[in-house]
């Protein structure tokens, strides 16, 4: 391997940049603001895919896919919805390239579109346009529909995973005859995000609605789940949004409801992206390389063969392979690296580099003793182990190493989370140990903007079931009834 990765506390950045790099996970690629994914990142966001796509389906949606293109005149149909994107949409506005008899390829002045196309931002106005023709009576509803799709948004300042002009997601739009029905997919669609950022990606997250200012464009109520992450910034890991009938009015998308009545449907939708690969590797990660949960690493134990002699390789060599054997039939992913361009010591600081959870290491000794060494990715302890019983010893293993990562980052949330009762202890908190920020707000808009303005630091959520209790605010200190959730943020 190449030298290590530039320490955390000196330049959180650059870590985070190398590492990206260094793991294998992704590049920039050759048109500005977009990446490559490479295989290892990219088995990273199919496990991600998968664990989410069931839980979908277990929640009683189902997939399909709509158009990359959306006509011009979809968007000014929902006039908040237009505003919040229009300054990040990519636009096509030709079908058609010639040859200019210089050997350069131009754009055929003559094949302009009759309306220009928009590369989706995110699919609303096209699917709203969709469903129209879906929908008539109240037994056509609920529609769960979810999309795995690409979308575009022409970001300037980019950083891989975190904010690129391209990247992968999935959006989940529902149709309900129902404001209720529909609040109440919402909220669970949020529950699911958190159950799959806690449970699999062993990242806390606090449950939350956004402010007005902060919500999606044309919705009534947006939902978030908010981690935190290692250098003290929020990020925002997934949204859920309550849409009432703004698009359903907007696309004249109506039904006839059980009393014989004509309504306007009810809508949410729903997304998270590429963007949790971000996140994963910041909420838990450190400066020798990528510190990843078991239940999401591509790999989850290597096997490393340690010998002199041809003999003692093809001894490890059967070994390893019974034990990929039993291992596989626990549904535990696997790799016996058996490659002899590069040594041991290499290996080791490869896959410690790519965050494997669990490294096995088979030398002469062992073969001897009937051991194999076991190191633990998270707390890199070492520890010498019977072959006995090794596939169940693994199992349990990996268990206890993806609850102590929760575990472990949920310490440093809690250790980063204070309550402040003054502008000035506010903005003091901020600049010298950042976290999350508990504080009485007045509600108003213009004092949210003022705290943003001068401090950088965002209303991250006010937390679900949060605690009412009267306080002032910490700027105008007018009356308060709960604290709501303050940070600077990617």
């Amino acid at each position: 391997m190449s030298k290590g990765l530039t320490s955390r506390s000196d330049d959180y950045s650059q870590w985070y940049n190398e590492l990206v790099a260094k793991a294998d996970l992704a590049e920039h690629s050759a048109v500005r603001g977009c990446m490559v994914i490479k295989p290892y990142g990219y088995s990273i966001w199919e496990k991600m895919q998968a664990a989410l796509d069931q839980m979908f389906k277990d929640t009683g949606h189902s997939n399909a896919y709509f158009p990359l293109f959306i006509p011009k005149s979809f968007f000014s149909k929902e006039a908040s919805h237009v505003e919040g994107f229009a300054t990040e949409c990519a636009v096509v506005t030709h079908y058609r390239l010639k040859n200019d008899g210089n050997g350069n390829i131009v754009v055929d002045e003559n094949a302009k579109l009759e309306e220009e196309l928009i590369v989706r931002p995110t699919s609303e106005t096209i699917i709203w346009n969709t469903y129209k023709g879906w929908i008539q009576s109240y037994r056509d509803l609920p529609i769960l529909v979810n999309q795995w799709a690409n979308v575009v948004r022409w970001e300037m300042r980019t950083r891989l995973f975190l904010r690129t002009a391209e990247f992968l997601w999935q959006e989940g739009h529902t149709a309900h005859a129902t404001a209720q029905e529909a609040i109440e997919e919402t909220e669970r669609m949020l529950e699911v995000y958190a159950d799959f950022a806690e449970n699999w990606m062993a990242m806390p997250v606090v449950r939350g609605r956004k402010t007005v200012s902060e919500r999606f464009a044309g919705a009534l109520d947006t939902y978030c789940i908010e981690a935190l992450m290692q250098d003290g910034k929020a990020l925002q890991a997934g949204t859920s949004h309550f849409l009432g009938q703004n698009f359903a009015k907007a696309f004249d998308v109506k039904f006839t409801n059980k009393e014989g009545k004509i309504d306007h449907v009810w809508a949410t939708s729903w997304g998270v992206s590429t963007r949790l690969i971000g996140a994963l590797i910041m909420a838990h990660s450190d400066d020798a390389g990528l510190v990843l949960p078991p239940k999401l690493a591509p790999i989850q134990v290597v096997i490393i063969p340690v010998y002199k002699t041809d003999a003692e390789f093809d001894q490890i060599t059967a070994i390893a392979n019974d034990l990929s054997t039993k291992l596989k039939m626990r549904n535990i992913s696997v790799k016996y690296d058996q490659r002899d361009t590069q040594r041991p010591g290499f290996k080791f600081a490869e896959y410690e580099m790519k965050g494997v959870p669990v490294r096995l290491a088979i030398g002469a000794r062992d073969l001897e003793n009937g051991t194999v060494e076991v190191v633990r990715r998270d707390t890199k302890e070492k520890q010498t182990i019977s072959r006995d019983n090794l596939d169940q010893f693994v199992e349990d293993l990996l268990g206890e190493i993806q609850s102590n990562i929760y575990t472990k980052a949920l310490h440093f949330r809690n250790q980063n989370t204070r309550e402040v009762n003054s502008y000035d202890e506010f903005k003091r908190v901020l600049d010298e140990q950042p976290g999350f920020i508990s504080a009485h707000w007045d509600g108003t808009p213009e004092t949210e903007k003022q705290i943003k303005d001068e401090t950088k630091a965002t209303i991250r959520c006010i937390p679900l079931n949060n605690k009412q209790e009267e306080g002032k605010c910490i700027v105008t200190g007018n009356p308060s009834s709960q604290r709501v959730l303050f940070a600077r943020a990617y």
